[in-house]
């Protein structure tokens, strides 16, 4: 069989390593075989192929004559790698190596392939036994591995292979274990990973929606603490991490099922949802839909809430004493710092609280509170109009009901449960706040806890001024919002100053560009970053159809070059364009010597290919590679090889 590995990686030392430090490394390998319960046969397989490579990798003129053989697979381009022969017998020795060099998903499916028929080895044989455990243990590495990518969805599929082969095999219970125990640990993030791709992404998002359904059953609902694994504290910010991936409907469906379940949680978030919705969609009945769930609710602390929402829907009056009865005291003094008109501090309010925590944490609504459009909407003014027709027929027909005595009086219900709705921060604000990273990259976020409004930082509200509000109700039900408007001072314009005195600031320095072709007979890694920039930079260009900036033969060999001008030539043949998007985040060298260099470098990667009429024909969400780059020296010139991909 063949084994996708060079001596170099095989023994572990790089291109430069001399001659007395492989022969020490190869003596450290082998006092450090594995434990884990390989028989004699695989150990000593093992130590064979380490000593093979360390003898040719000692020798000089075999060294060299086998450099040259590197160097000319990475030319025949296609990304051709390396590979070892290796005969049957050491079958076993040299995938446990591959999966120490690192290589644990192909070392994986090497055993899996060799636990198949017709190669598989008779029941109850070492092969057997070894084949499997070295399966198990490499499937273990692989899925590690898929994790630290923040390849989430990857790493859960090979652990069910793991799983399906142990179990078919019927050997290894307590490793079967392990990996079941991974494959639950991996459920949060990989909701995280299938529902924060692109909404054209349907059957994944809607695969990870189904694990967000089974991740709240298995906690017991919201509020639950039956995963022991996963406790409320952490549950708490993941839950409102996910929250800015999921569209507004989905919220609303995801919570109303939750609420029918018995949630006082999700009944509170999809009341807010349905307000949402409602309030971009303009249809009053949403939020009427949201109105009656959060007053069904029957918790205390809701009064500003309805408020709102009863302004939305034009029950001015109803609104006004609901807020006066829920505001404390703080609210109450900013209210009449916005304006002496009732109707006016209760629109401030309302407009903040759209803005602040009803609004935000939705993926498809980027909106702002515009109260004036609102009820400007021929569809809001004729939703209110028809209401106040319906109340005022029942108004005429139905007795007023006499008030209860007080043994009537309702009991106190319980406290809310301590969720909070502060807006949370896009992933975009993220990045940009906070290098932690736990779920997912972006911060430490809580769930913030749902409690009676404190008080807005007045620098952050607007300063409503507006004239008595007589006849608030016609008002409202006419839509003459242009009343609300806030006044503002004419801008005074800048004086202009004279063409003879204008100075034009300085420019700042450029910095030096980087000199292509590369020409350095020792490159530095800043270098080959620079080089492998540059053809990142000018593929794309080429595949999105203009001209690359700079030469492509003086950043890659032909192989290289032929590669992405026909991968160019399908595209326009197709009539199809390719958007790509790949930017360097780490670059090491892994190898050096004179004529050769390897370096692994982690790449941020997107791509999106689209017919002439604009259909997405195939697209890449934004991952995290880790591959392989070769560069190789042509006389004086350095140019990019080949790659492997991770």
């Amino acid at each position: 069989m063949e084994l996708p590995i060079d001596h170099f990686r095989l023994l572990g030392v790089s291109a430069t390593t001399d001659s007395e430090s492989v022969l020490r490394t190869l003596q450290q390998r082998l006092d450090r075989a594995p434990d884990q319960g390989f028989t004699m046969d695989t150990l000593q397989a093992r130590a064979e192929l380490l000593q093979a490579s360390a003898e040719l990798l000692s020798d000089e003129d075999r060294r060299q004559s086998y450099e040259r053989e590197l160097t000319a697979i990475a030319d025949t381009g296609e990304g051709a790698i390396a590979a070892l022969e290796i005969p049957p017998s050491r079958e076993v020795g040299g995938l446990l190596l591959l999966m120490e060099a690192g290589q644990a998903q192909e070392a994986f499916e090497a055993a899996s392939r060799g636990l198949q028929p017709p190669q598989a080895p008779a029941l109850g044989s070492s092969r057997e036994a070894d084949l499997t455990l070295l399966a198990g243990l490499a499937c273990q590495a692989a899925a590690s591995d898929f994790r630290n990518q923040r390849r989430y969805e990857a790493a859960a599929r090979t652990l069910q292979q793991g799983l399906q082969l142990l179990q078919r095999m019927g050997q290894l219970p307590e490793q079967r274990r392990q990996l079941e125990h991974e494959l639950k640990l991996l459920l949060p993030y990989r909701v995280l990973d299938l529902i924060s791709r692109d909404l054209s992404a349907l059957t994944a998002r809607q695969e990870g929606i189904r694990l967000l359904e089974q991740l709240v059953v298995q906690r017991g609902g919201l509020e639950g603490e039956l995963d022991a694994d996963f406790p409320q504290a952490e549950f708490q910010p993941f839950f409102k991490q996910i929250r800015q991936f999921l569209t507004v409907q989905e919220q609303v469906d995801l919570f109303s099922r939750w609420a029918e379940a018995g949630s006082a949680t999700a009944d509170f978030l999809a009341s807010f949802a349905l307000t949402a919705a409602g309030f971009v969609q303009r249809k009053p009945e949403r939020i009427q839909a949201g109105f009656q769930r959060l007053q069904a609710g029957g918790q205390p602390g809701m009064e500003v809430f309805l408020a709102c929402q009863q302004l939305l829907l034009g029950q001015v009056e109803q609104a006004q004493t609901l807020f006066d009865a829920g505001a404390d005291e703080a609210l109450r003094q900013w209210a009449h710092e916005q304006s002496d008109d009732p109707l006016a501090r209760l629109c401030a309010y309302c407009r903040d609280w759209l803005n602040r925590e009803v609004l935000p944490g939705f993926r498809d609504i980027d909106a702002d509170a515009d109260l004036e459009a609102w009820f400007a909407d021929r569809d809001v003014q004729a939703y209110v109009e028809q209401q106040d027709r319906i109340r005022g027929r029942l108004s005429t027909s139905t007795p007023p009901e006499p008030a209860p005595a007080a043994a009537d009086a309702p009991q106190e219900l319980p406290a809310w449960p301590e969720f909070n709705l502060d807006p949370t921060p896009t992933s975009l604000d993220a990045e940009a706040t906070d290098d932690k990273d736990d779920l997912w990259d972006g911060p430490q976020w809580r769930l913030p806890q749902l409690q009676l409004p404190a008080m807005p930082a007045l620098a952050d509200l607007p300063r409503w001024a507006l004239p008595a509000a007589g006849g608030a109700v016609l008002v409202i039900a006419l839509g003459g919002w242009l009343l609300l408007r806030p006044r503002t001072e004419p801008a005074q314009p800048l004086p202009v100053q004279p063409a003879e005195q204008a100075q034009a600031p300085a420019a700042p320095p450029t910095p030096p560009a980087p000199s292509f072709p590369l020409t350095a007979a020792d490159p530095s890694e800043t270098q080959l970053q620079e080089l492998l920039e540059a053809w990142l930079e000018a593929k794309a260009a080429v595949l999105a159809g203009s001209n690359a900036p700079l030469p492509l033969n003086d950043l890659a060999r032909s192989a290289q070059v032929a590669l992405l001008q026909r991968q160019e030539q399908a595209n326009r043949t197709a009539g199809a364009t390719e958007t790509v998007k790949a930017s360097v985040e780490s670059f090491s060298v892994s190898e050096r010597s004179p004529n050769r260099i390897a370096a692994q470098v982690t790449l941020r990667y997107s791509d999106e290919r689209r017919s002439s009429s604009g259909a997405v024909l195939s697209q890449t969400p934004a991952t995290t590679l880790t591959n392989t780059y070769v560069f190789a020296r042509d006389g004086e010139r350095w140019l990019l090889a080949a790659y492997k991909p991770g």
